[in-house]
């Protein structure tokens, strides 16, 4: 039988632990989010939870780690492993901050992605379990996702996933990131002119090419409706369109990146 498995989803101020137990019929998918403290760091909530007893069951023994942080593409051919944390500092200095790199490859995107997390976080995570541990960025499953989904049809596709009040915006060449970055974006009219602004940047066709976004959308609606304005092809994903009879979209509150990644793994 397969150990029980829990995912980890530290956020930029959520928290949740997800439980996946392929042996139990009635709950194969248990998701508990935790609610986080202010005015606390991130790793004295994930201690706190610890200690609570009930985010972990007793007989875990697989636990991946997914993070809503920061990220850099590096292309595949140009990255090594023992100048990575040289390169994440150009973009992201780490000033006072103490933190640990961890990495992702995107074997089909022919790309790396680097991120980083608290140093304090990292050591409450690893004092808690000894071995078993894997990390993922949040933004990982997403990518791989939307890149196979980008074969679809002829058109260019450009992609923005929402998530901790920020917005992604992606899309891909072929086997390739064609643009990607990040901006902040709690309110949609913010959203709405990165979306065209990046849009234009591409020089996408408003008659021909397809704009889709996902996620956790400010004023959903509204955005839609604007971008309808400009374009002839905007579109809203769901996880319940996208993974269809997946357990996982049943689970009210659960973000689309850790539903690809419980789906369709990472």
């Amino acid at each position: 039988m397969d150990a029980k498995k829990t995912i980890i989803r530290i956020g930029r101020n959520t928290l949740s632990f997800t439980t996946l137990d392929a042996s139990s019929a009635e709950h194969p998918i248990l998701y508990r989010p935790y609610v986080v403290k202010g005015g606390i760091s991130m790793s004295a909530n994930l201690r706190e939870a610890f200690k609570t007893g009930n985010c972990i069951d007793a007989d875990t023994t697989k636990v991946q780690v997914m993070v809503e942080t920061a990220s850099l593409l590096v292309p595949i051919e140009q990255f090594d492993e023992a100048d990575m944390e040289t390169i994440f500092s150009y973009s992201y200095p780490a000033g006072q901050e103490k933190r640990v790199i961890y990495y992702d490859v995107l074997p089909d995107l022919k790309a790396v992605c680097l991120y980083a997390i608290n140093k304090n976080l990292d050591t409450v995570i690893r004092d808690r379990f000894e071995d078993g541990i894997t990390f993922v960025h949040a933004m990982t499953p997403v990518w791989r996702q939307l890149h196979q989904r980008s074969f679809t049809g002829h058109r260019n596709k450009l992609y923005g996933y929402f998530h901790g009040k920020q917005l992604e915006v992606f899309s891909f060449q072929q086997n390739r990131f064609k643009f990607c970055n990040s901006f902040d974006a709690a309110h949609a009219h913010d959203a709405l002119y990165y979306l065209l602004y990046v849009w234009k940047q591409l020089r996408l066709q408003s008659e021909h090419d397809e704009l889709h976004i996902l996620g956790d959308i400010p004023e959903q609606d509204w955005l839609l409706q604007e971008l309808k304005r400009f374009l002839q092809n905007a579109y809203l994903i769901n996880a319940q369109s996208e993974f269809q009879d997946a357990p996982a979209t049943k689970i009210k509150g659960m973000p689309y990146d850790l539903i690809t990644l419980i789906t369709r793994g990472r």
